[in-house]
């Protein structure tokens, strides 16, 4: 590679700590000065991951044990790694959040030690139990505060006093009211709060695979997907923009977390984009907008699918499947923008000198497609549990990176990985325990159903106009949180309303789920953006702005796979979802036509307006609007061939 583009890529990594530490609350944990202390934590840190992988490989302790030990050093590696504040020394260690890590172990040590009172007692809770309850509540919030910000803990509390006070409102939330014991019997000894299903998945799943992301990365799994995207996209028309689609999907399917992955790709992405032309907000969105849709791309899909499959009681795999075709037209979206602003604006790629073989990318790192390949085969073929598919995948992307020295891992490389795995761990771990209080006081007092009817009533029992308001209550909800409890607060809190209305569970989860991942490119609170444009140079709300025209395919294929399961293949035939495919991506393209007012050449407004119609008719999978959407396409079609041809410009640009 050259070292034209090794300069830029170092000009962008030199301020990626600082912008991470700004957005991402995971960046900002201490770094000691004591050598003991830093031995400690990792000792801790492996140690815990190793007792997960033996979890997951031998069976684990009874249900509530399992979940209180795996809360219980979260918390403990939480307030030995993150300072109280920002402005708080990160070099040493403070008598109080040792003492804290000690307490956060001590729950757990409660609950093993009187496991068998505490079953017998029957959900009657005793004065220790109160103790230790109201202990890890506090924790928990304070944890999520240093972890994700103030947002989750401020709702998290809401939700408990609502608990409290609940009698004393009127209207649909009004509830019979409970009182302080009971409301922390819910919290803590049972498994419908703190130690619920989020923390449940966590516990198994999702530190499985954020391991197994953290492997790959050991061995130079995000290297790879850099180098490839650059080889097979680098050298042609807005290459680097789409360098940065092809990478950020990649890597934003398995580590799961926006804002690090528009770090980790767009200190090499960004530069390289605006050398080539594009505006620094536009480079930021393009970014963004990968970064966030990696969490709707199989097979890993960051991990919220397994909570959701968990959820429904159904199989992960029915969950990726359907997933894969709007994974698929949201990234051709992107894509097409990309393509027709470069187009536009007479950008050109890269030199090819300047940019990697496939064949020399493949050889040297090719082989570590092999563990991806194998967890595919393993989730969706080889019919084992989730548990067992990622336990096997993370041995097979260990044994597979000794084939070759540049990704050979020594023991101590294992021994980092097992740390990384840990500490990236962390924030999902905690914000899925800080969940469990909501979701724990939304069972309680039947807060879904209440909201569920209230978005209704609202809605005035239409359907359209209930998903504009679920939509709009999902981007709320999910404005400054991880994407993994922001799913599984509007699951609980949104998506009974479509099930009141006649919509399949499965297909109301989806809607949910895209909408309260685009809370992080929705403004004003769109963290994703905002660290994109902190790399870019460009304006945070401008680059926000932006990255919802990218992701427009996005905000459309769910209302129409509400209206039609097709396009989630459910219950499909191959010939049915053969077209429905053709024609969503005929639509998408001229969807990214209409936002871009470019096709051949500019388009005027009406010509435009017409694209868009189209792009509706033809996403929404309905034979009459296929016809009629298919008809309006050849019209736009011809309009600009023949304006294209007048004024010299070739067809296919």
């Amino acid at each position: 590679m050259s070292e034209k583009i090794t300069k830029e890529e170092n000009i962008g990594a030199d301020g990626h700590i600082e912008v991470l530490e700004k957005y991402d609350a995971e960046a900002r944990f201490r770094v000691f000065t004591n050598r003991n202390i830093t031995i400690l934590i990792s000792v801790i840190a492996v140690g815990f991951a190793l007792y997960q992988l033996y979890t997951s490989a031998l069976g684990a302790p009874t249900t509530l044990k399992h979940r209180a030990i795996h809360v219980a050093i979260v918390l403990c590696l939480i307030f030995l790694l993150y300072p109280v504040k920002r402005s708080a020394s990160r070099a040493k260690l403070p008598w109080y959040d040792a003492a804290l890590a000690l307490i956060a172990l001590s729950t757990a040590g409660y609950i093993i030690v009187d496991y068998l009172n505490i079953i017998h007692r029957g959900g009657i809770p005793n004065n220790l139990d109160i103790i230790f309850g109201v202990i890890l509540v506090l924790l928990v919030l304070e944890a999520a505060r240093r972890m994700t910000g103030w947002a989750l803990p401020i709702l998290a509390v809401l939700f408990f006093f609502y608990a409290l006070l609940g009698r004393g409102l009127s209207g649909i939330f009004r509830h019979r009211g409970y009182e302080w014991d009971m409301v922390i019997n819910q919290l803590y000894v049972t498994t419908e709060g703190i130690y619920g299903t989020a923390i449940g998945v966590s516990a198994t799943y999702i530190f499985l695979f954020i391991l197994f992301g953290a492997v790959l990365g050991r061995s130079g799994m995000g290297q790879f997907f850099n180098d490839i995207a650059l080889a097979i996209a680098g050298h042609t028309k807005g290459g680097p923009a789409k360098v940065a689609v092809l990478a950020s999907a990649f890597l934003g399917s398995i580590n799961g977390s926006a804002i690090a992955n528009v770090v980790t790709t767009g200190t090499f992405t960004i530069p390289l984009m605006k050398r080539v032309g594009y505006k620094r907000n536009f480079a930021g969105a393009v970014e963004a907008t990968a970064s966030v849709g990696g969490q709707i791309l199989p097979p890993v899909m960051g991990a919220a699918a397994f909570i959701m499959a968990e959820i429904l009681g159904i199989p992960y795999s029915s969950v990726a499947l359907a997933a894969i075709l709007p994974a698929g037209l949201y990234y051709l979206g992107v894509m097409m923008q990309v393509h027709l602003r470069a187009s536009k604006e007479g950008l050109e790629g890269m030199k090819r000198s300047e940019i990697p073989k496939v064949r020399d990318v493949m050889k040297e790192r090719g082989h570590l497609i092999l563990p991806l390949l194998f967890l595919i085969y393993m989730l969706f073929f080889s019919g084992k549990t989730i548990i067992f598919a990622a336990f096997w995948t993370i041995v097979a992307t260990v044994l597979v990176a000794q084939f070759r020295k540049t990704t050979r891992m020594a023991v101590k490389d294992l021994f980092g990985a097992l740390e990384d795995g840990t500490r990236s761990a962390l924030s999902v771990a905690i914000a899925c325990a800080a969940v469990g209080i909501i979701v724990g006081v939304a069972t309680l007092t039947g807060f879904g159903l209440k909201l569920a009817n209230g978005i209704i009533l609202i809605g005035g029992e239409s359907l359209f106009l209930t998903l504009v308001f679920t939509m709009i209550a999902c981007i709320v909800l999910g404005m400054g949180l991880p994407s993994i409890p922001t799913y599984i607060i509007t699951s609980t809190m949104a998506a009974p309303a479509l099930v009141q209305l006649g919509i399949q569970p499965f297909v109301d989860h989806m809607f949910v789920f895209y909408f309260g991942l685009f809370a992080n490119l929705t403004p004003p609170v769109a963290l994703a953006a905002f660290a994109a444009a902190g790399i870019s140079g460009g304006d945070p709300m401008r680059t926000g702005f932006a990255s919802m025209k990218l992701a427009i395919a996005g905000f459309i294929v769910p209302f129409a796979f509400v209206y039609n399961s097709s396009l989630l293949l459910i219950d499909t035939s191959f010939f049915e979802g053969a077209l429905v495919t053709i024609t969503a991506i005929i639509g998408v393209i001229m969807l990214g036509a209409a936002a871009e007012g470019y096709l051949f050449r500019t388009m005027g407004w009406m010509i435009r307006i017409l694209s868009f119609a189209s792009s509706i008719m033809l996403i929404t999978p309905n034979r009459f609007f296929d016809v009629l959407g298919i008809g309006i396409v050849g019209i736009v079609l011809i309009v600009q061939w023949v304006k294209g041809r007048r004024e010299g410009f070739g067809v296919l640009t």
